[in-house]
C-alpha cells in the first residue's frame, strides 16, 4: 500500500531550501504516555532579505486514513495528493500534500500554524501500540543569487521501515559534491527506540551528531531550527560531500531499523551542477493539399538550466520510428532563452491522413543525446499532423463555343457551375491540375476567358473549409451553326437571287442540300459547289425552269458529327 518515493519536482539556479514544521503530539508516543493529541501547532518562518520563495510545498501525516482538509493561519487547505501506509490492517497511516507556494509568497516571515487538523476520533485505537502521532511541515525552496548554481531535487512518496528501506534518487547530475546535502521529512520516529537504526548513502552511515547520531537518525529534531521536540517526526538536514561522487546521476539511500517504525515522506537533495536542459515545443505546420511535406515551426527552449545550451545542438524527427529529418539549434542558447526555427519534413506515402509525429531534441537521429543535461528525460514532444488529401474530382456539363472556321472562343467559365451554389471569391480556374493544388497561376478574368486548345480542360477549385473542392470541365469550340433566311427573289436584279444559307459555304463544305415542293417531289439537289437559284434540277419535268411562287421544304445536311440535318421552309417571290 506505500507509495515509492519518486521526483516530484526540479529546480535548477541559484537554489537552496529550508524547512519548518511542528508535531501534533504533546509527548513522544509510547506505552504509558498521554494519549491527547492537538489539532493546531505553528512554527516560525525567516528568510534573509535577499532570498526570495520558489515553492513552498506543505506535508502533513498521521495515524488513521487522515485529515485531508486542514488549515494554514487561517486559510483551508485540501489535500492535493495523500499516500498510505501500514504496520498492519488495523494499524494505518496517512500523508498528505498541497502547494502553498501562494500563501508562504504572500504571508512571508511570519509564524504559520496549522489547525483543524484533528484526528481525536481515531488516535486512541493507536495508542495501546505506541503508533500515536500526527504532524506537519512545509519545505520551502528559495532563490539566493550569492549561491553557486545548484540542482535541486524534490522526492516524495510514503516508505517505511522496520526492517530495511532501500530509496534509488535518480534524475541527478552531480558536477561538483561541495556542500551537497540531502534532507528528509519522515513520521513517527522514537528518540528513545534506536535498535539496529542507520542511515546510509551509497552505502556510508551518515549523521548530524549529536542532532542525529548515527544510531539513532529518526529521533524527532529539525536540522534547521536545532529543535529536538518534534515528537515523532523529522526534519532532518545531512551534508553528502563525501557520500556523493562527480558525475553520478543517482543516489541509494538505505535505512535499517530493528524496531522503530520510520516513514519516509520527502527527500530534497542539492547539489552543485552547470547544466543545460533543453525542451522543445511545436507550435504549428504548414501542409499543402495532396502533399505529404510538411513545415513544421518548433521552439527549443533551455529553461531550468543551469548553463547555457550549445549551438549545433541536434533535433530529430520520428514517425514510427523512421527518421523523416534533423535540424539543429544556431546559436548558443542562454539560461531560460529560446530560439525558434522551422524544418521541412516528408511524410511517407500511403500514409494516413492522421498521423503522429515525434520531436526529439538533443538527438543525432539514432535516439540518442550528446549533450549532458539536468534532466535527460525532458527532450520528447509529440504532435498530430492532418494531411490534406486531394478530393476526388466533380466534372461538369461541357462548355460550347461556336467560332465560324475558327478553333478558339471566347468563355464565361463560371457559366459551368450554373445550378450550384457558390461565391465567386471562393471559385478560382486554372488550366492545369498541378497548378491548381499548387494554387500558383490561376486564370486571371474567368468571365472572358480565351481556350488555348480545342477541347481544353479547365481545372476549378472552390474553397471549402478546411480543404477545397475540386471540379472539371471541357471547352469544345465549334463551327457556328449557319444561318437560314426565310425566303429570296430569283429575279435577277441582283439583290436577294439566291437561297444564301449564311455560314455554310465557306465553313461546312461537305454539305448537302434538297429541297422538295409542297407535293414532297424532290426538285434540286445541291452541295458546295452548286448553290439553289430557284431552279429545278431534279425530277422528270422542267429541268432548269425557275419554280413557281411559293413555299418549298429543304433538307440541310451538314455532315458535321455536332449537328443534326437542318430542316424548315422557304418561301421564293419575284
Amino acid at each position: 500500500m506505500a507509495q515509492d518515493i519518486s521526483l516530484y519536482q526540479q529546480f535548477n539556479g541559484r537554489y537552496d531550501y529550508t524547512a519548518i514544521g511542528n508535531t501534533m503530539n504533546t509527548e513522544e508516543n509510547g506505552l504509558g504516555t498521554s494519549c491527547s493529541i492537538l489539532t493546531s501547532s505553528s512554527a516560525n518562518f525567516n528568510l534573509e532579505s535577499d532570498q526570495t520563495i520558489v515553492a513552498a510545498y506543505l506535508y502533513w501525516a498521521g495515524s488513521g486514513l487522515g485529515d485531508l482538509d486542514i488549515s494554514l493561519n487561517g486559510i483551508a487547505i485540501s489535500a492535493e495528493r495523500s499516500f498510505e501506509d501500514s504496520l498492519d490492517p488495523n494499524r494505518v497511516f496517512f500523508a498528505a500534500f498541497a502547494d502553498v507556494t501562494s500563501i508562504i509568497s504572500t504571508q512571508g516571515n511570519t509564524e504559520y500554524t496549522v489547525s483543524d487538523f484533528d484526528l481525536n476520533s481515531v488516535i486512541s485505537t493507536y495508542c495501546p501500540t505506541g503508533t500515536n502521532f500526527g504532524g506537519w511541515a512545509i519545505t520551502i525552496i528559495y532563490e539566493d543569487l550569492s549561491l553557486p548554481l545548484n540542482q535541486l531535487n524534490v522526492y516524495d512518496g510514503l516508505q517505511s521501515v522496520p526492517t530495511f528501506l532501500n530509496i534509488n534518487l535518480d534524475n541527478l547530475n552531480v558536477l561538483d559534491n561541495e556542500n551537497a546535502k540531502i534532507g528528509f521529512v519522515a513520521w513517527e520516529g522514537d528518540s528513545g527506540i534506536s535498535v539496529n537504526e542507520q542511515l546510509t548513502i551509497n552505502g556510508s552511515v551518515i549523521s548530524n551528531f549529536p542532532l542525529n547520531p548515527a544510531n539513532n537518525a529518526f529521533n524527532g529534531t529539525n536540522s534547521f531550527t536545532g529543535a529536538s521536540n518534534l515528537y515523532n517526526m523529522d526534519i532532518d538536514v545531512y551534508n553528502i560531500q563525501n557520500n556523493i561522487n562527480i558525475g553520478d546521476t543517482s543516489a541509494t539511500i538505505q535505512l535499517t531499523s530493528g524496531q522503530d517504525f520510520v516513514m519516509i515522506n520527502n527527500i530534497i537533495t542539492v547539489l552543485n551542477s552547470q547544466l543545460p536542459d533543453a525542451t522543445l515545443t511545436t507550435e504549428d505546420y504548414i501542409v499543402n493539399c495532396g502533399n505529404n511535406t510538411i513545415e513544421l515551426n518548433y521552439t527549443v527552449y533551455n529553461n531550468n538550466s543551469t548553463a547555457t545550451l550549445p549551438a549545433n545542438t541536434p533535433i530529430a524527427f520520428y514517425y514510427n520510428d523512421i527518421l523523416l529529418g534533423q535540424s539543429e539549434t544556431q546559436n548558443i542558447i542562454a539560461i531560460n532563452g529560446s530560439e525558434s526555427n522551422s524544418v521541412l519534413l516528408t511524410l511517407p506515402d500511403d500514409i494516413d491522413s492522421s498521423v503522429t509525429v515525434v520531436a526529439i531534441v538533443d538527438d543525432d537521429g539514432t535516439m540518442n543525446g550528446i549533450i549532458t543535461e539536468t534532466n535527460e528525460d525532458n527532450n520528447i514532444t509529440t504532435f498530430n499532423v492532418d494531411l490534406l488529401l486531394i478530393p476526388e474530382i466533380t466534372t461538369l456539363p461541357l462548355l460550347i463555343g461556336c467560332n465560324e472556321g475558327f478553333e478558339t472562343s471566347s468563355y464565361n467559365l463560371y457559366d459551368a457551375f450554373l445550378g450550384i451554389d457558390y461565391e465567386e471569391s471562393d471559385l478560382s480556374f486554372f488550366t492545369t491540375l498541378e497548378d491548381l493544388e499548387a494554387n500558383m497561376l490561376p486564370i486571371l478574368i474567368p468571365s472572358d476567358y480565351t481556350n488555348s486548345f480545342n477541347p481544353e480542360t479547365i481545372y476549378a477549385r472552390m474553397y471549402s473549409p478546411p480543404c477545397y473542392e475540386i471540379f472539371q470541365f471541357n471547352l469544345t469550340t465549334e463551327n457556328c451553326p449557319p444561318y437560314i433566311p426565310q425566303g429570296f427573289s430569283p429575279n435577277n436584279d441582283t439583290h436577294n437571287d439566291w437561297f444564301n444559307i449564311q455560314g455554310l459555304y465557306d465553313i461546312f463544305t461537305e454539305h448537302e442540300l434538297q429541297i422538295y415542293n409542297r407535293y414532297g417531289d424532290l426538285i434540286f439537289e445541291g452541295n458546295n459547289s452548286k448553290p439553289w437559284f430557284g431552279k429545278i434540277n431534279r425530277g422528270l419535268n422542267n429541268i432548269g425552269s425557275i419554280v413557281p411562287v411559293g413555299t418549298y421544304y429543304y433538307i440541310l445536311n451538314l455532315n458535321d458529327s455536332n449537328f443534326q440535318p437542318m430542316m424548315g421552309w422557304v418561301y421564293v417571290n419575284y
